[in-house]
């Protein structure tokens, strides 16, 4: 049994947060309605490499789905939404603030029909202040929250991740609050409302290191440099480069006994892990010349040997040869009936030593408008009246 067969999952989203939140819950089983607008639908069935009319990425945050295409400004559709809510467990949500509300759709009035329904209204900076009602896109929350700044330590100026990594994160983080409701529910018998902004999830990500440098206040406060200075660097090798991460003093030790520079460690300079990360740009600034003595495959193997943290640097094709991965089976290579062959990442969580499948394949837009219909009791001449109105498609 899936860990979440049997709880029923309605998502109101454009883009990638409540998308993702939802596929994860897909994955472990839930049954997961995606309702979206009767024109185009998600707009990110149309962003980057596309076949079939459904790009990669959609295709990557909707496994498991049923899209119902639905207008959700007539009274028709409303009621059609109202009646799902009657028998769901969970919604997403990832509009502005009101949005839903406005529809006569938001949290209270949908729990109004459903005392045990879950609402997870996800928000670019939440339901109050200055920023309530801005635009959010990964970019901005990255830079309101810190990642740029953290990025950007040591450089010219900030950096951002080059990957949507505040939408994922958020996503997460509204899968594990509303999983935990789950929980609460089975305790007490009702649903409740979830607010998350993107902001807070993003910072409280970050925080624990990205920030563990600005975390105590007192004067007396012994600074050492933050863990992404000492940890995340590349080095070069005489064919390459790997990065290792000797982040305690046995694996400084093991990283010197693999290059034969052991004699550092009675270098007054360098004798204790404090001493060594105060002088860690001139501990490496020394160790340049001993990198270059040996070929990449050749200094992993003696890290490794010596216990070192290491990895080469893996372009695309080299990620999905890992060895490791196979021995994972994390990675499967699947038919789309519309985007033809594709690759698929597992869901990453194993239940009792079992890797959940990837749930089925991205749904066409609409494409189970008429079996949600239908599920809900509407009769055929119901059904074609909602399509011939165009507030189902």
């Amino acid at each position: 049994m899936q860990p979440l067969q049997g709880v029923k999952v309605m998502e109101f989203s454009t883009m990638i947060t409540a998308s993702f939140a939802a596929m994860m819950m897909a994955e472990q089983g839930a049954e997961v309605i995606k309702v979206e607008p009767v024109e185009l639908g998600d707009p990110m069935r149309y962003l980057g490499s596309s076949k079939g009319g459904i790009s990669a990425l959609f295709a990557n945050c909707n496994r498991g789905k049923k899209s119902l295409r639905m207008d959700l400004k007539s009274d028709a559709g409303k009621e059609v939404i109202r009646e799902l809510a009657r028998d769901t467990d969970i919604i997403f949500c990832n509009f502005r603030p009101g949005v839903m509300d406005a529809l006569g759709l938001g949290s209270e009035a949908l729990r109004a029909l459903n005392p045990r329904l879950i609402y997870c209204g996800v928000t670019g900076f939440g339901t109050a202040g200055p920023d309530r009602d801005k635009p959010a896109y990964d970019p901005v929350i990255q830079a309101q929250a810190g990642f740029a700044a953290v990025q950007g330590q040591g450089k010219e100026g900030p950096e951002f991740v080059r990957n949507l990594t505040c939408d994922k994160i958020t996503a997460y983080t509204a899968c594990q609050a509303a999983t935990a409701a789950l929980y609460v529910r089975e305790k007490t018998g009702e649903g409740q409302h979830i607010d998350l902004s993107m902001m807070d999830a993003g910072l409280y990500f970050l925080f624990p290191d990205g920030f563990m440098h600005r975390t105590l206040l007192d004067d007396d406060v012994d600074a050492v440099p933050p863990l992404s200075e000492m940890l995340y660097d590349l080095t070069v090798t005489r064919d390459g480069g790997v990065t290792l991460s000797a982040a305690n003093e046995a694996q400084q030790v093991g990283l010197l006994m693999a290059i034969d520079a052991l004699p550092l460690m009675a270098d007054e300079r360098f004798n204790s892990q404090e001493k060594l990360i105060a002088n860690i740009d001139e501990f490496r600034e020394l160790l340049k010349d001993e990198f270059l003595k040996y070929g990449t495959d050749e200094l992993l193997a003696k890290l490794k040997e010596n216990d070192v943290p290491a990895a080469k640097c893996l372009d695309y094709e080299d990620v999905w040869n890992h060895p490791q991965y196979a021995a994972n089976n994390s990675i499967e290579v699947a038919e789309h009936p519309l985007m033809g062959q594709m690759r698929r990442v597992k869901p990453p969580a194993q239940f009792s030593g079992r890797r959940l499948e990837p749930a089925s394949n991205s749904p066409a837009h609409g494409q189970h408008s008429r079996e949600v219909l239908a599920a809900l009791g509407r009769s055929e001449a119901q059904i074609k009246q909602l399509f011939d109105e165009g507030i189902v498609q």
